[in-house]
């Protein structure tokens, strides 16, 4: 498992946009659904550059909300390949956050989310590439 850090995010960045209004919850905090939908994209455009095919979401594990999320914060995803499997593979994601004002920002959410790499009939094929040095 890839060893997590609170204090710089580790991995590749994979998305980056801003909590928006229509994204709260009754609370007025960013819905937690939100924020873990932007870690599923920010997953799916890195294991289909690993995969180097489309993929697709088969299990979200060990998921830890750490912080809320606010309206105005600009909130990043970042990913690191944790396994390789024969048509699968484990991405350990994070969500930072960086709020109006301040210089760092913080880690809100992480989790393991594992791809299946698809053909383009929808069904499991073997993943085309095991390289972790994964370009953007």
């Amino acid at each position: 498992m890839t060893e997590k850090s609170d204090t710089a995010p580790r991995g590749d960045l994979c998305i980056r946009t801003l909590a928006m209004p229509a994204d709260t919850n009754a609370n007025g905090d960013i819905f937690g659904g939100w924020l873990l939908s932007q870690m599923d994209v920010g997953g799916g455009v890195f294991a289909s550059k690993v995969a180097k095919s489309r993929t697709v979401t088969v299990a979200i594990e060990a998921m830890n909300f750490r912080k809320a999320v606010y309206v105005g914060d600009l909130v990043s995803v970042y990913a690191n390949l944790v396994r390789v499997g024969r048509t699968s593979m484990t991405v350990h994601l994070e969500a930072w956050a960086l709020r109006r004002g301040e210089e760092h920002p913080f880690l809100v959410t992480d989790g393991n989310f594992t791809y299946v790499s698809i053909d383009e009939h929808g069904r499991p094929q073997e993943v085309r590439s095991t390289d972790t040095s994964i370009a953007t």
